[in-house]
């Protein structure tokens, strides 16, 4: 299956943010919320290139800290709410923001590894 599915490939975006092998688009990505599978169950795809790092991490921190950071702004400038109120809004909004965030970017990160096939650098001796 796997020489028939190359003019069949999903597209990265798709198959990374379904958390989807980037090859076939059918069997997942992960194991558990976060660790990545050995292989493919579809199509057998070994899944030993994944190396996301903190990429994804980074990016959602930053992307879930500006909507908190400026949501919080508004809301102290035109209501003046109590601090306590601010703890109960924007703590879990922020963990939220970034749990359900997270899975879709890193399978997007992985997606875009395999379909640019990024490797490690190494030094040319």
């Amino acid at each position: 299956m796997a020489a028939n599915a190359d003019h069949r490939r999903p597209s990265p975006l798709a198959a990374g943010l379904k958390a989807r092998c980037p090859r076939c688009g059918q069997g997942p990505l992960f194991e558990g919320f976060l660790a990545p599978a050995e292989k493919c169950r579809a199509c057998g795809l070994d899944y030993a290139f994944i190396d996301s790092g903190d990429g994804p991490a980074v990016f959602i921190v930053l992307i879930a800290g500006l909507v908190v950071v400026a949501s919080a702004l508004v809301t102290e400038i035109t209501w003046q709410p109590p601090y306590w109120l601010h703890a109960v809004l924007w703590g879990p909004l922020a963990a939220g923001l970034c749990l359900g965030l997270l899975r879709p970017a890193k399978g997007l990160m992985i997606a875009l590894q395999f379909a640019h096939k990024a490797e490690e650098g190494r030094r040319l001796d």
